[in-house]
């Protein structure tokens, strides 16, 4: 079973900038889809930003333009660049992949946007 982890989560102050990544513990991310959600406190979890295997993006209209996903196949690791944070970005954030077996999920790295 493939494990995915986190990192790169903290406490930002709003306009600031962090970069999450998500380590996956085989090769993975070059033959599925990958993605970002992120769960506030009281809110369902949404989706983030998503990637193909042939590199193929989107991303929720909320972070279009401040957000950027990317994978670098050789480290087996998906990064979300994720600039000029606002306060209602703070959440946990989860990293995904969706396998013939199934969804796999993250534990979540938490990002707190806060002056």
């Amino acid at each position: 079973q493939v494990q995915l982890v986190e990192s790169g989560g903290g406490l930002v102050q709003p306009g600031g900038s962090l970069r999450l990544s998500c380590q996956a513990s085989r090769r993975i991310f070059s033959v599925n889809h990958a993605g970002w959600y992120r769960q506030a406190p009281g809110k369902e979890r949404e989706l983030v930003a998503r990637v193909s295997p042939s590199g193929f993006t989107n991303y929720a209209d909320s972070v279009k333009g401040r957000f950027t996903i990317s994978r670098d196949n050789a480290k087996n690791t998906v990064y979300l660049q994720m600039n000029n944070l606002k306060p209602e970005d703070t959440a946990i954030y989860y990293c995904n992949t969706d396998t013939p077996s199934g969804t796999i999920w993250g534990q979540g790295t938490q990002v707190t946007v806060s002056s």
